[in-house]
């Protein structure tokens, strides 16, 4: 059994930040999204990956090299231009051959894994397994429709009026019945190859395609709110290890990660919280569900439940919460008067203040 992990894609929910940098590359937890995809899927004891890569490829191949990290061989795949998930699959048939597979959407995170979800297709092997969960905006994802028995009847992508509040999770299992599926649909309205469409072409041929609704915690993390959310949900299981520099006027309680090379000082940590190596923390509060990545410099200011990436600086800030900090972004206080927010902002910025 072999796994397909799309990592292609604009990001345009993330923008600013993946205007220069790739949406699965994102940190939760101070490690990129698509490193969780790849340790599912190593646990799952799948060990030959093809990631699919678009624009952001050298990103891509930089952080994730050959795979032999993860105890994985991976195979990139270039697809020029986002033209659906059906697209990605066609695209791969080479590397996929006649081998059963799991595809996995990259900036997607499933708490778990999928260890358990891969032994029970690898036994039973229907042409589809699709994991569903209930959304409240059915209509920003993939729907599918079930029938009184619990079968799946109808599949549509991003459906103006959703026939049902099932949303299809970012992890299929198909078998290579799969590949004459892709090859037979049209591009959808959106000029996409869709996989519902794919899935629903199996259906209406009588292959087999079996539903698991899932209760579990999912996120597509394409935009900051679930990137937020899945972070606090890495954070929670998080143990405590303090393996870089405290000093005696600092205050750290809870579960609180601190790497190697990073300095807090005459500051308050309450956890769950993961501080990169390199990063400083001085005069400062970090609070719950934060995470700062390697190499920041915090001082004098309030953090929490925030993403903050590498090289940021932060200084003099009352309080930043719920917050997506890029990298090399530096948020200061001003001393001069009169009083006014001064700005330099990327197209796409969001930017809320007190009125």
């Amino acid at each position: 059994m072999k796994a397909l992990v799309l990592s292609g894609g604009s990001g345009t929910r993330l923008r600013p930040i993946t205007h220069s940098f790739a949406k699965q590359l994102v940190p939760i937890a101070n490690k990129p999204v698509l490193c969780y995809a790849l340790e599912a899927i190593a646990d799952a004891g799948i060990s030959d990956v093809g990631i699919v890569v678009g624009d952001t490829a050298a990103e891509i191949m930089k952080a994730i090299g050959d795979g032999s990290a993860f105890g994985l061989r991976v195979t990139y795949i270039r697809q020029p231009h986002p033209l659906g998930l059906a697209h990605a699959v066609y695209i791969a048939r080479e590397f996929l051959g006649q081998d059963d597979f799991v595809m996995y959407l990259g900036d997607n995170f499933v708490l778990g894994g999928i260890k358990e979800l891969v032994a029970e297709f690898r036994r039973d092997r229907p042409a589809a397994r699709i994991l569903l969960t209930e959304v409240e905006n059915p209509s920003l994802f993939g729907v599918a429709e079930l029938d009184n028995a619990g079968n799946v009847v109808r599949l549509e992508e991003k459906p103006k009026v959703p026939s049902s509040p099932l949303a299809l999770v970012g992890v299929y299992l198909f078998t290579p019945a799969v590949h004459e599926a892709v090859t037979e649909i049209k591009p959808s309205a959106r000029g996409e190859l869709e996989i519902t469409d794919a899935i629903q072409w199996l259906i209406d041929e009588g292959h087999s395609v079996r539903p698991l609704i899932i209760t579990g915690y999912w996120k597509d993390t394409g935009n900051v709110t679930d990137m937020l959310e899945a972070n606090r949900a890495v954070l929670e299981s998080a143990e405590r290890r303090i393996d870089g520099k405290v000093d005696d006027a600092s205050e750290v309680i809870g579960r609180v990660h601190i790497d190697e090379d990073a300095r807090v000082r005459n500051s308050r940590i309450v956890g769950p919280v993961s501080i990169g190596p390199g990063t400083t923390i001085t005069g400062s509060y970090l609070g719950p569900f934060t995470s700062v990545a390697r190499d920041c410099r915090i001082e004098n200011s309030e953090i929490e439940y925030s993403i903050v990436l590498p090289e940021a600086s932060i200084t003099g800030v009352g309080r930043i919460e719920a917050s997506l900090i890029g990298r090399q972004v530096e948020v200061t206080s001003s001393a001069h008067t009169p009083s006014a927010h001064r700005f330099l902002l990327g197209d796409h910025s969001k930017v809320q203040i007190p009125s």
